[in-house]
């Protein structure tokens, strides 16, 4: 049994899905701190000039020390949900997938209200899942009743959940104490992801961008491009 966990990203890039791809349970790690103008509430787009971010305004006034499933939407920006998708639509139109996947992100921006960022957020990531045919139970956090703080969380989380290995993001070795996984009986491997270079709309190739983009480009054929000569963590 196999657990990997991650914060829930806004529209995550490859190699979050890749890491899911690798699992049997996926974890959303919605109860720890939320980091500002990070990946959880922005992520990047491929345009002519590059890429550009769409953000996701968020209360943070007096809210330090939130957790991310705390997060709320800020709609004094009341125009954030047609920026986002007018963003997405006018460098993405052109694509050869455009058609399949902009009416669904249209209705998740602009039709939908989302009062948390991590309800836009995790219904995101469930819609690109099931879009690159990825079948894995997704499981919150904070729905499993645990607490504490980096390594212990971690391994309470895989502990509740039957874990005997641990897929680690590939900085994991910089802070995680493998000592207490190692204690519990349970493998660590760290992730390994190589960005696959596919054809998109614009030259120069970017990397890293939303998955959305490659979705946009190769349409069904991405989850083949996402994992084509990928190395198992060892």
């Amino acid at each position: 049994m196999i657990i990997s966990i991650h914060q829930p990203e806004h529209l995550p890039w490859l190699g979050f899905f890749h890491k899911m791809y690798l699992s049997d349970i996926f974890v959303l790690l919605d109860n720890v701190q939320f980091r500002k103008n990070y990946f959880q509430n922005r992520n990047r787009i491929k345009t002519k000039e590059g890429f550009s971010w769409l953000t996701v305004p968020v209360l943070t006034k007096g809210k330090s020390y939130q957790l991310i499933n705390q997060v709320e939407i800020n709609y004094t920006d009341n125009n954030w949900q047609k920026r986002i998708w007018n963003s997405i639509k006018q460098n993405y139109s052109r694509a050869p997938f455009f058609a399949d996947f902009g009416p669904a992100l249209q209705k998740l921006y602009c039709d939908s209200h989302w009062d948390k960022l991590v309800d836009l957020n995790s219904s995101l990531i469930k819609t690109v899942t099931a879009w690159l045919n990825i079948k894995k139970d997704l499981i919150f956090a904070s729905s499993l009743d645990i607490e504490g703080y980096s390594t212990d969380l971690l391994l309470k989380i895989c502990q509740k959940l039957n874990a005997d290995t641990y897929l680690s993001g590939k900085f994991g070795k910089e802070y995680l104490d493998e000592t207490k996984f190692n204690n519990a009986n349970i493998k660590v491997l760290y992730h390994q992801f190589t960005h696959p270079v596919y054809e998109q709309l614009y030259k120069p190739f970017v990397p890293e961008m939303t998955a959305v983009d490659i979705l946009m480009n190769h349409g069904d054929k991405s989850l083949n491009i996402l994992i084509e000569g990928q190395d198992i963590p060892h």
